[in-house]
């Protein structure tokens, strides 16, 4: 059953609908590279169309009516967004669920140190990727830093023009005769991922660059200082570009977040411009289409709730993961609010939900054909894509959704003219991938996995196509108003 491309259908209205749509998306991608700055994003866009905090309507004691909304968050890193709805609450919810994190580096507690004439930066990297792909490209670092005192250091640094970048080296082809021999996951090891950050040496003259006088008390800071720049004198001058710029010192990296990803704007792709390469679309297409679908939602019958997640790409552990007590919690306060409090009435909501699991497929690329089944593969263009399964080796870790869901859903894309199409992860036993799905399916509710179809996931510049933007914003817009 081979799906027909998008593109052939659209209109002049449609066209120019499509084109705004991803011109804002090319601007949330390219200066949302983290987390937090998704969130931030967000709430920021929410409150500008009447969303209220649910923290601060818990404090007042405020009652929640249908028609209202209302934002929560955890840590500054996972978000629920929520719009009361006119049928009572245990005839369930229905959510998007995305996540705002993406694979990339992150800077290590203890990261500065000297080697040979260069500053560098240790890494750990974080999500599955491929460690041969982030040498030699421009990088930039993202993050915040949190100081004893209380106060937090936004960084970001290699995003404007003006600003520096950053990057990891390569071996010259001339001399990586043996390199080459090796296998692709050993060409680059994890632990050889330091970012290179300076070259330029402190030069202290008597003792004191300041005022030229020397530094009698070995424990004063102009005296560590000068040692410093007498053995690692590149990393010295580095520290105080960081003083004097940030205010930090290298201890507050002891208690710092920050992200090394690709620098730079994501751009249209293509002589044709029908496609968007650019950093953190895994899963960033789906979370900012699930935003802005809930965004669409006026005076629903059902709730309708977005859920956009941290830590996916390692589990969905954590505090801001999607297995925490946050969507659950969060779900209880608002119904208390409204009237409904208790255990009880909160578990029979959870069970009655219909929830569309956010999250982008494998497209289908003609350069690698030989891991896909092409029956049963994403292809860009042809629209909103459904995994009934993901998984691997037997569909491990899958949720598989029922057959009569599946049917709903099928209903529901087809009275809203969505392009959609159903694939699988690959060829079976070729590989696999899993996704938030099997967490909230554990209350119960109908889930399924659905997203866009994109080229060189987890790289650090993947491609997605506006048509699949552009019919995953009708199709959860209609979810949300018809599941």
């Amino acid at each position: 059953m081979e799906r027909e491309n998008a593109w052939k259908s659209y209109t002049a209205d449609d066209l120019a609908a499509l084109e705004t749509l991803a011109q804002g998306y090319i601007d949330f991608i390219s200066t949302c590279k983290t987390e937090r700055e998704c969130a931030k994003f967000a709430i920021d866009l929410v409150e500008e169309n009447g969303y209220v905090s649910l923290e601060a309507a818990i404090k007042e004691k405020r009652p929640l009516a249908p028609g209202e909304r209302v934002w929560a968050h955890a840590h500054g890193k996972a978000l629920i967004l929520a719009v009361l709805g006119r049928e009572p609450f245990e005839n369930g919810f229905n959510i998007l669920g995305a996540h705002i994190d993406s694979p990339r580096l992150d800077v290590k507690q203890n990261p500065l140190f000297e080697s040979n004439g260069f500053a560098l930066m240790d890494t750990h990297y974080y999500g599955g990727i491929k460690n041969y792909q982030w040498v030699t490209v421009p990088l930039a670092i993202h993050g915040v830093v949190a100081k004893k005192d209380g106060s937090v250091v936004d960084v970001v640094i290699g995003e404007d023009e003006s600003d520096p970048v950053f990057c990891v080296t390569d071996l010259l082809v001339h001399l990586a005769s043996k390199q080459m021999g090796k296998k692709a996951n050993e060409v680059v090891e994890g632990e050889d991922l330091d970012i290179l950050v300076g070259n330029r040496p402190l030069v202290i003259e008597n003792g004191d660059s300041e005022n030229g006088t020397e530094a009698h008390d070995e424990n004063s800071p102009e005296a560590k200082r000068a040692e410093l720049a007498k053995k690692e004198p590149v990393k010295a001058y580095l520290l105080d570009l960081l003083a004097e710029r940030y205010g930090i010192d290298e201890e507050d990296f002891l208690s710092a977040e920050l992200e090394v990803v690709p620098a730079g704007r994501a751009r249209d792709c293509g002589f044709d411009r029908s496609m968007v390469l650019g950093y953190g679309q895994d899963d960033r297409v789906c979370a900012y289409t699930s935003l802005l679908a809930q965004l669409a939602v006026e005076e629903p019958a059902k709730t309708c709730v977005c859920v956009l997640v941290d830590k996916e790409e390692i589990g969905s552990v954590g505090a801001t993961g999607m297995a925490s007590q946050f969507f659950e919690n969060t779900m209880a306060e608002i119904m208390a609010l409204a009237g409904c409090p208790g255990d009880l009435p909160l578990r029979r909501a959870l069970a009655a939900s219909s929830m569309l699991s956010s999250d982008v497929s494998a497209g289908f690329d003609p350069a690698y054909a030989s891991v896909f089944e092409a029956k049963n593969s994403a292809f860009l263009g042809r629209g909103l894509v459904f995994n009934k399964y993901t998984g691997s080796r037997g569909k491990s870790g899958s949720n598989d959704a029922s057959a009569e869901y599946m049917a709903r859903i099928r209903s529901i894309m087809d009275e809203a003219n969505v392009a959609f199409q159903t694939a699988e992860l690959g060829r079976v036993d070729a590989g696999g991938g899993g996704t938030i799905a099997y967490i909230p399916a554990k209350y119960g509710m109908d889930v399924i996995d659905s997203g866009v179809a994109v080229l060189s996931m987890h790289s650090p510049w993947e491609v997605s196509s506006k048509a699949d933007l552009y019919e995953a914003y009708k199709g959860y817009k209609s979810f949300l108003r018809e599941a």
